[in-house]
């Protein structure tokens, strides 16, 4: 090759590179870097101490949660449209009464389980809050930086909601409109349980929302049939009010962190007590040395597959069918009736103590062995009489916090001096995920937890398989899952991305992740940890798919739909522990 056409060459492939170099991001990268910068500015503001959500710091949140622009949030970038599904979705996950609070302050637990402020547990996330006057609430943090996160994320989307409503009650000279002095109005009645034309009441909400009658009607309906959440003719005056005087009289809006908090997150404050404390009670009740299989569930599922046939006299019924009847509000008396039973024969209630939010139950099957069960069961007798399984149920984790407690959970139990290592058998992980191919209440069978936005990737040998709940009536996907780092930040183009690339992604959740880590670090690295040779179970069932507008989370639970695929995976994996652990 001449000098001439070698210095061609280079020229070309030089001009080849820099054209790949200048090709526009896809929205797959954009929205990629919007949650890079979005986590960066979360964990510079948690460790700066405070900020103010609409200061310079704040604003950069605001303008990466816009850029997201996440599915579960749905109308966030619109100038004038209120996202309703959103703002009941996040008020039903952060306590009730804060959007009346200028000041927001993130804590461990640092003693107000002993004052006597009565504290708030939002319905859809088990965590104290303390409202301490009429402008401060205080929101207990002891479930890692998962939660953290997860509370900042609903509150910036909570002050862009304020903002939207602030503009939409004032007219082109800033000045408050009409119908914004006769929301105020309409909200003193209410407060003092007057009665007022409710029609009319809709009207003048509609305009402040930026949305139809018929949509203010009906998310009226569905904020009105949410316990614990307050109306929202109340949210919608309270975060305009706040808003208002802020832009007009200067008064500031604040979030800080406890220095407290800022010292014990990452170091399994929380988790070590949680574990010490199921371990202590194994050693009391004698368990200690006996084959222990975990299993990450709904605590009651796998307490009614054993004990509600027998319970409610109904052993030749579907569990589906009794699940679907426990599950409905007026029949508590049948599900303490349940309760009652499984205690007198064999479970055992560790109720959480230590701040994690995760109630454990233990299984002593060599004192269940009186009771008859399901037909669905396999109930051995022989098997369970040789081996003697105890199978301890663990509630949901939270994100990181999955890592924490499994870390904590499978370590030595330690008493004085002595290390006495812990013989797990088997650990089952059951749970809600996202699905990115099918509808609600579809199985999930992973082969692999991907960790987004690391280079972390967990491949494992799943004990349950893809076949194993075929011709049950509902769809059934196996392959890799991706472990996001939080469920409220995803939209379709990153999810399309991991569904439709090499990944082949058939879902996403929050713990897989997480889980993993613990256990391959308690059977491969790990001096005194648990046995190499651990059997894994992995199953989700889609509680929705946020790639279909309408199926994301904030548009409601499973409800019944949910009970079929519950039963089948608790089935699946209680009939593999009763054969022996390989079945």
């Amino acid at each position: 090759m001449s000098s001439d056409s070698y210095f061609l060459f280079l020229i070309l492939g030089l001009k080849n590179r820099m054209t790949h170099l200048n090709k526009p991001r896809t929205r797959a990268q954009e929205s990629r870097a919007a949650i890079e910068r979005l986590y960066v500015a979360m964990r510079h503001l948690f460790i700066r101490g405070n900020y103010k959500p609409l200061g310079v710091s704040g604003e950069a949140m605001i303008n990466s949660l816009k850029q997201l622009s996440p599915e579960i949030y749905g109308d966030l970038n619109d100038p004038e449209r209120v996202e309703l599904d959103g703002l009941l979705y996040i008020f039903q996950r952060l306590p009730r009464g804060i959007e009346e609070c200028r000041f927001v302050r993130l804590i461990s637990r640092e003693g107000f389980e002993n004052s006597s402020f009565q504290p708030i547990v939002p319905p859809k996330r088990r965590r104290n809050c303390y409202r301490i006057d009429q402008d401060q609430m205080y929101i207990e943090m002891t479930r890692g930086r998962s939660d953290i996160y997860d509370v900042l994320t609903h509150l910036t989307f909570m002050y862009i909601m304020a903002e939207k409503i602030r503009l939409n009650s004032q007219d082109h000279k800033g000045r408050k409109k009409r119908e914004w002095e006769m929301l105020e109005r309409i909200v003193e009645l209410d407060k003092r349980g007057e009665e007022f034309n409710q029609e009319v009441a809709y009207t003048y909400l509609s305009t402040m929302l930026g949305r139809t009658y018929d949509d203010t009607l009906a998310a009226c309906e569905r904020f009105s049939n949410s316990e614990d959440v307050n109306s929202i003719f109340h949210i919608t005056y309270w975060l305009g009010k706040l808003s208002f005087d802020e832009a007009v009289h200067k008064e500031d809006r604040e979030i800080s962190f406890s220095s407290s908090l800022r010292e014990k997150v990452g170091h399994h404050i929380y988790g070590e007590s949680w574990a010490q404390n199921i371990k202590a009670q194994l050693k009391e009740h004698q368990l200690l040395d006996r084959p222990i299989h975990i299993i990450s569930a709904n605590p009651h599922s796998i307490m009614n597959s054993f004990f509600a046939p027998a319970a409610l006299d109904r052993l030749n019924d579907d569990l589906d069918d009794i699940a679907r009847d426990l599950s409905l509000s007026n029949n508590d008396q049948l599900r303490k009736k349940v309760k009652k039973l499984a205690l007198k024969n064999g479970m055992i209630e560790i109720m959480d103590t230590s701040g994690t939010n995760i109630s454990v139950q233990i299984f002593d099957t060599v004192k269940m062995s009186k009771i008859p069960f399901s037909p669905a069961l396999q109930w051995n007798k022989a098997t369970i009489s040789q081996e003697q399984p105890v199978i301890l149920v663990m509630d949901y984790a939270f994100g990181e916090q999955a890592y924490e407690t499994m870390d904590e959970l499978l370590k030595p139990f330690e008493e004085e001096e002595k290390k006495t290592p812990i013989k797990i058998s088997s650990i089952s992980v059951m749970g809600k995920a996202g699905i990115l191919e099918g509808d609600k209440g579809d199985i999930m069978v992973p082969t692999a937890h991907v960790f987004e936005g690391t280079a972390d990737n967990y491949p494992f040998e799943n004990q349950l398989s893809k076949e194993d709940f075929e011709g049950f009536g509902l769809r059934v996907f196996e392959g890799p899952m991706i472990s996001v780092l939080g469920t409220s930040l995803q939209n379709k183009d990153i999810l399309r991305y991991f569904h439709l690339s090499s990944w082949h992604a058939i879902g996403l959740e929050m713990e897989g992740a997480h889980y993993q880590k613990a256990i391959q670090a308690a059977t491969k690295i790990r001096k005194g940890g648990i046995a190499a040779k651990v059997c894994v179970r992995y199953a989700y069932y889609a509680s929705d798919n946020p790639l279909i507008t309408g199926a994301t989370l904030a548009s409601g639970s499973l409800g019944v739909d949910g009970v079929k695929p519950t039963y089948l995976i608790s089935v699946k994996i209680l009939n593999q522990i009763l054969a022996g652990g390989e079945a």
